[in-house]
């Protein structure tokens, strides 16, 4: 039998990343079906009743309270649990720096009075007034959480800009500044290339592939995923287009963004026609004209503009590259072989991402001839109706609110995705599967071994039906990132992956193979 138990601790505080961590550790327990660690607040609450572990004391705390509560085995008891628990809390905390960890943001400038630059991390709903605390201060603002409304960071970043300050977000999750890699971002050469980003993921693939081509970064400043929309306008991304031009480091400047508004795509254009530096423009998917109707260069995928910064850098001609690295024959034969292996039912691709503007740009490479379900879709119709549930060609971000709502981002805990991998594996009509692995300072210590096993289970459910799995896959990772680069491309292909150099580049042979299936 089994029953819920839990356990209180009052005015106890822990960070919310750790304890989420923690809750999947517990839930591995040999008699625990379920677990939730975490603070009172009213998202775990909800999420408790959800998970049908809940009680009438849980209920009533606070977010000030630290709670434990599991369904268990009758013979297990809370005790236990929470020594456990307590067990991972300190080796939690033996782990850190034994540096000073101020809990306000008042003590942190006391102590670190020099500073000019603050990451904030913290509840949606509770980060507008440190961010206001913070450019009061004079410092400059990362903003990593979501779930700020729009109206606040439209007052928080006309306030920056009254202060010649950035506020990189809200949801920024990548920038290196002065060399310093902050919140998700890989280990690449410092050099002459500045970037502004206003996506996360789309950001590290051009920092990567920089890096691959043997140059580096000046500066890389995140904007958040909406400065660019109409409400906003744009003024992180000026502010920071504004800096690297004035930056003696910075030689050649590239902007990373989804499409803007027309009206702000426009007035960040007439910036860059003004700026002494080449400007390599990737609104991935927009307008090339328009963006070389004002000198910049426009591109055709991620890993095309990092080549397009390197040419300038290098003073080389500056071409489209549409290319795979390897020879087209040893492509081909790749597409061959795989295409023949399928049973006449499979016909589908599932692409299941942790970056979502890798997502996106798959789905727009793709897009001209194949029909794309999503849960961040190219089309309104193309939405899927259940983001859990995948319909024909689909493409997943995992890191959408939907999936992160309590829950870790899927570059710090993939588990989402391989339980999908095993879900979808059930679906005989589904061929081919394109997977992200994402390196760097902020993901998980091994996202390549967290994915494997579902990648052999995967591919064993399908065999045993007679039907043959093709995962295509690449690892957004330099030699410098602490996971091993090359040791995570040898584990995906020694279980049968077929990893290749770039996003665009996996998504192209995607593309082939799915090519081939449809002529049969």
């Amino acid at each position: 039998m089994e029953s819920v138990k839990h356990s209180i601790k009052r005015n106890t505080y822990y960070d919310s990343v750790t304890l989420m961590i923690i809750s999947k550790e517990i839930k591995k327990k040999v008699g625990i079906r379920q677990a939730l660690v975490g603070m009172g607040t009213e998202l775990n609450k909800e999420l408790a009743v959800n998970l049908g572990i809940s009680s009438a004391e849980l209920k009533e705390i606070t977010p000030n309270d630290f709670f434990v509560s599991v369904l268990a085995d009758d013979n297990i008891v809370i005790e236990d649990v929470m020594n456990q628990v307590n067990e991972l809390l300190n080796h939690k905390k033996s782990s850190r720096s034994d540096d000073y960890m101020p809990r306000t943001l008042e003590s942190a400038i006391n102590y670190e009075p020099d500073s000019n630059l603050v990451l904030i991390s913290l509840p949606g709903e509770y980060a507008a007034l440190e961010v206001r605390e913070a450019l009061n201060n004079n410092l400059n603002v990362m903003l990593f959480s979501d779930n700020v409304t729009i109206e606040d960071e439209k007052e928080l970043k006309d306030l920056a800009t009254s202060k010649e300050l950035l506020m990189m977000g809200p949801d920024c999750g990548t920038a290196i500044i002065n060399n310093v890699p902050l919140a998700f971002a890989n280990v690449v050469i410092k050099g002459h290339i500045g970037v502004v980003g206003a996506s996360g993921t789309g950001t590290q693939e051009v920092t990567v592939q920089i890096h691959k081509l043997g140059e580096g970064v000046s500066q890389v400043i995140g904007t958040g995923g909406r400065d660019l929309r109409k409400e906003i306008g744009g003024s992180m991304m000026l502010l920071g287009l504004e800096a690297l031009i004035n930056d003696p480091e910075t030689e050649v400047i590239l902007l990373v963004s989804k499409p803007p508004h027309p009206e702000i795509a426009e007035k960040i254009l007439k910036v860059v026609a003004k700026a002494n530096k080449p400007v390599v423009v990737d609104f991935i998917g927009g307008d090339k004209e328009i963006i070389e109707k004002y000198g910049a260069y426009a591109c055709c995928s991620l890993e095309d503009a990092a080549r397009k910064a390197v040419a300038l850098l290098r003073d080389e001609e500056v071409k489209d590259f549409n290319d795979f690295n390897e020879p087209i024959e040893v492509i081909n034969k790749i597409v061959e072989t795989e295409g023949s292996r399928f049973a006449p039912e499979q016909r589908y691709f599932r692409g299941f991402y942790t970056g979502g503007t890798l997502a996106d740009e798959a789905m727009k490479l793709l897009g001209k001839n194949v029909e794309i379900y999503s849960n961040i879709p190219l089309l309104p119709e193309y939405k899927l109706d259940d983001a859990k549930l995948s319909y024909k060609n689909t493409c997943i971000d995992f890191g959408d609110d939907e999936f992160t709502v309590g829950k870790p981002h899927p570059m710090i805990d993939p588990i989402a995705r391989a339980e999908r991998l095993i879900q979808d594996a059930q679906d005989d009509e589904m061929a081919v599967v394109l997977m992200d692995f994402v390196l760097g300072y902020g993901s998980h210590k091994d996202p390549v071994g967290e994915m494997i096993p579902a990648i052999i289970e995967a591919k064993k459910a399908m065999k045993e039906r007679g039907k043959y799995l093709s995962i295509v896959g690449y690892v957004c990772g330099t030699d410098k990132d602490p996971q091993d680069f090359e040791e995570s491309k040898k584990r995906l292909e020694e279980v049968g992956v077929i990893v290749m150099p770039s996003n665009a580049q996996a998504v192209k042979l995607v593309g082939l193979i799915l090519n081939k299936i449809s002529l049969e």
